[in-house]
């Protein structure tokens, strides 16, 4: 079985990740394959857990080869707050590419928060609608992760160091103020 933690970024997917890192009957990873393309993009590993945000635009892709095979983790974050993270990050990234390329150049008077917003909604939708049909879920807020953690833990069958893993929550990982970004 795989893990996907499909998410719209800036919300906690590096430090799920580290969390991750501590249970050893699974690998863990982020963003391992981004610069991938073809097959090979989503040829995970059997007993994987990866986080990567730009999976939701290839939900398609990823239902046709996981499915309701693997089990899939809704993360996500207060949605002003991540608004918030990613129009800081309007020039480079992922909103520099859904603003330029996405939306070919947006409207001139558009925000950097008003295209973060719409950003958060489209990735949202696309994440909610995939997982629709879906029978290994798990929703969680980045701000409940902590607690919600010995539950994914308990239902993908981990092994290993819980308490390593939850510490891991305590600590503040690809933070905007680490990057410079504030």
């Amino acid at each position: 079985m795989n893990v996907f933690v499909l998410n719209a970024g800036r919300c906690g997917s590096t430090t799920w990740i580290r969390a991750c890192s501590h249970i050893r009957n699974f690998s863990a990873g982020h963003e391992t394959r981004i610069h991938l393309v073809g097959a090979e993009r989503l040829n995970y590993p059997d007993r994987h857990i990866e986080a990567d945000n730009r999976l939701c635009w290839l939900l398609g892709r990823l239902d046709r080869q996981y499915g309701d095979r693997a089990f899939y983790v809704h993360l996500q974050r207060d949605p002003a707050a991540t608004a918030q993270s990613f129009a800081r990050r309007r020039a480079f990234g992922i909103l520099q590419a859904y603003a330029d390329g996405i939306l070919l150049g947006s409207e001139p008077t558009a925000t950097p928060l008003v295209l973060a917003d719409d950003y958060l909604e489209t990735v949202q939708a696309n994440i909610e609608c995939f997982l629709r049909d879906k029978s290994h879920t798990l929703d969680v807020r980045l701000e409940q992760a902590k607690q919600d953690f010995p539950r994914f833990w308990q239902a993908i069958g981990a092994e290993g160091d819980l308490d390593a893993a939850l510490a891991e929550f305590d600590i503040r990982h690809n933070s905007s103020e680490q990057n410079g970004l504030i």
